[in-house]
């Protein structure tokens, strides 16, 4: 077995080096359609699921399985580009475990969502109207919808099929506005406050552009969230600009400017691609479109802890292009980020680059998995390629082209706790090899049951056998090491036992049964919060 996982850790060596697998699966819903797929490395369906209403814009999958979709309500008062409106978590199996609808004249939940531990973020628009804007100093054209600012809601499933807003933010908390010092917000410099937006900056919006003649204001198609720092990233199209805003706060910290980690409540803590948003210049210009900030996993990967773009036409002429952003996180606070007084934020231009050789002018989204191959769904409509596909570290296809035309997709490796939970749910098309050395052979291996996996607390193993009166069983973290050793003892042929986790640290271990020098059993079993 030893042997097995040195193996293991050095085939994932040369791949981390070489960079020439697809290791896992892709998740994807192709625009309007109402079925998820999840599918292997082989381009087989793994895993779908059917469903009675079409996916807005994002599927996610949770770490216990669970499949989070948004959906299109279908009686949403107000609409738009990705259009929502609810949001559900669907089990394995196809059953609703719970369900919301944020969606009634004033607000709609639209584009993306992201997980936040085992709750959702929401992306939505709130109705403000043509009172309110002049009130609050804005200066532009106001079409009769008014404008929709974004706002954030975080939702934790109730228990009971439903679930409750347990955190907010809205972008209206953090503007200003330098044109009446008798409204409010006014400041006189807003290059002195690239903490918080210029109410005018945009002066398109809503009026036409994706999604047609509604209020959407600022268009914010991406988010993403990074439990290492409890910070939020996100992306807006109209203004050519992403953001991070801090997580940690309350929600009435959130609507103010102190509190939290970064001491700045609500407040924006960095934001890249447009300085002239906040009255600067500078080279660090997204030029159009952009979609999908997320952060890279910082756990050895290449450019761990980056912010990551789809750049629709980052090389002009509709060529998109993936960037890196290597954000200046301040070492002495560890939550706020440096600019140089005077300057806008930077780095003065993209970090990393990657010239994709499919294209798409919006939607779309990427990653950098953990072999340093990069992922990339470049979205149909508006003629986008509709295609997904992999690079390894030389920018050679090493997966796909696929034509999922889907809005988003993403990549989930064989590690992943989820992954490792829908193993019994497998279509028999599916041809992954990520199960390969944890399938079960023998004597004992069609009455054993091992529950639950994922686990957040302990893992019964329940099975009955005359051939043995004791067993031993292993276990091993993924670097080969023992972490735990116990002897399974036989009642009159039936074997109960159960593990404890609360002492190891969370991540996904090999689990061994022998008897003597026979190896009965191995199973991966993944430890989650």
């Amino acid at each position: 077995m030893k042997k097995i996982l040195l193996s293991l850790i050095l085939i994932n060596t040369v791949f981390f080096l070489n960079g020439q697998n697809f290791n896992g699966f892709a998740l994807y819903n192709a625009q309007g359609s109402n079925t998820t797929y999840l599918i292997d490395e082989n381009q087989n369906i793994a895993h779908t699921w059917n469903l009675n209403t079409e996916c807005n814009y994002t599927v996610l999958l949770k770490k216990n399985g669970n499949l989070i979709r948004g959906t299109k309500y279908n009686n949403n008062i107000l609409g738009g580009a990705a259009e929502g409106g609810r949001v559900q978590e669907i089990s394995p199996d196809g059953s609703i475990v719970w369900d919301y609808i944020y969606s009634n004249s004033d607000h709609l939940s639209h584009h993306d969502l992201t997980l936040v531990g085992d709750n959702v973020l929401l992306t939505a628009w709130e109705v403000k109207t043509q009172s309110d804007l002049i009130n609050a100093g804005f200066t532009g054209n106001i079409s009769g919808s008014g404008k929709w600012p974004t706002h954030f809601v975080e939702i934790a499933p109730n228990g009971n099929g439903g679930a409750n807003i347990v955190w907010e933010w809205h972008i209206w908390d953090h503007l200003c506005q330098d044109t009446d010092p008798n409204k409010p917000n006014y400041v006189s410099n807003i290059s002195d406050h690239p903490e918080l937006i210029d109410i005018n900056m945009i002066s398109g919006g809503g009026g036409g552009g994706p999604g047609g003649n509604n209020g959407d204001w600022f268009h914010v198609n991406g988010v993403n969230y990074n439990e290492e720092l409890d910070q939020i990233a996100f992306s807006s199209r109209f203004a050519s600009e992403i953001y991070i805003i801090d997580h940690s706060t309350s929600s009435t910290e959130a609507a103010g400017h102190s509190g939290g980690n970064s001491g700045m409540g609500g407040d924006i803590l960095y934001r890249w691609g447009n300085p002239s948003n906040y009255g600067m210049s500078g080279s660090q210009v997204i030029p159009s479109a952009v979609h999908d900030v997320r952060w890279i996993i910082n756990d050895g990967r290449p450019n761990g802890g980056y912010l990551q773009i789809f750049n629709n036409s980052g090389n002009g002429s509709g060529q998109s292009t993936i960037d890196g952003i290597e954000t200046p996180l301040d070492p002495a606070t560890g939550y706020t980020y440096l600019r140089s007084p005077g300057q806008p934020f930077g780095p003065a231009s993209f970090t990393t680059r990657y010239n994709c050789q499919y294209s798409a002018p919006g939607q779309s989204a990427s990653d950098r998995m953990s072999n340093g191959n990069i992922f990339v769904n470049a979205s149909g409509g508006q003629g986008g390629s509709g295609l997904m596909y992999e690079v390894d570290i030389n920018e050679n296809i090493v997966w796909g082209p696929y034509n999922a035309q889907s809005p988003k997709a993403f990549r989930y490796e064989c590690d992943y706790p989820g992954i490792v939970a829908l193993e019994p749910y497998m279509n028999n098309t599916s041809t992954t090899s990520c199960f390969d050395l944890v399938s079960i052979d023998n004597k004992i291996s069609n009455e054993i049951m091992i529950y639950p996996n994922p686990t957040t607390f302990d893992v019964t193993i329940n099975f009955q056998s005359n051939n043995y009166d004791n067993l031993i069983l292993k276990m091993y973290n993924t670097f080969g090491q023992e972490v735990l050793s116990e002897e399974l003892k036989s009642n009159f042929g039936k074997f109960f036992h159960q593990l404890d986790f609360r002492n190891l640290p969370v991540g996904i271990y090999l689990l061994e049964i022998n008897n003597v020098n026979e190896r009965l059993l191995t199973k991966q079993i993944s430890y989650i919060h």
